[in-house]
């Protein structure tokens, strides 16, 4: 994974941080063609261009046919990441939904992949139930909005940003520019 190789070689702290991504999807989600109806896009066309992507940065994706409400699994990665998992439970989060198809925005769904990473089910279900971490995503979507941040993955250094899902390189490239200190190669 990028962001192992990128911690191995530079003194970073990662912040996840999460973005409202189609918030409005209900929880049975909704198929690529309602989420795109009334606009004049190519859905095929959008995801070859995402297949040739991830083919390029080696990152797994499925048939995906349906999008999801993120907003849960946003609320139980904050929890993960108080637990320390948060890494963890984003690419299993990731892997369930872009490479498997799943839905996301279910409970039960969310709370075995928290299981799956680690994580004890009855204390991710509580959370789910409970909403602990709803001010938290609020927080960041506040956040994102007020940095003009439009898309996903957008990685930030300061005021500096890069938007998309990027080679190594690049984001290798990015911290440089940036001054961010590299580890001593040991």
């Amino acid at each position: 994974m990028r962001i192992d190789r990128l911690r191995k070689n530079y003194e970073i702290e990662i912040q996840w941080t999460a973005f409202p991504l189609h918030p409005d999807t209900p929880e049975e989600g909704l198929t690529l063609k309602e989420l795109f109806e009334g606009r004049s896009v190519d859905i095929e066309k959008i995801m070859s261009r995402l297949k040739q992507v991830a083919n390029e940065l080696g990152l797994p994706l499925g048939e995906r046919k349906k999008t999801y409400n993120s907003r849960l699994a946003q609320e139980l990665a904050k929890w993960a990441e108080s637990k320390g998992k948060g890494d963890e439970f984003h690419e299993a989060v990731f892997r369930s939904y872009f490479v498997d198809g799943k839905n996301i925005g279910k409970v039960d769904e969310l709370v075995l992949l928290a299981k799956s990473v680690g994580l004890p089910d009855k204390e991710a279900k509580e959370v789910l139930e409970s909403r602990t971490f709803r001010e938290a995503v609020d927080s960041d979507w506040s956040r994102a909005h007020a940095m003009g941040i439009t898309a996903v993955p957008t990685f930030v250094i300061d005021q500096q940003a890069i938007v998309g899902a990027e080679p190594y390189e690049v984001l290798d490239q990015f911290l440089k520019a940036n001054h961010v200190k590299r580890k001593p190669d040991r």
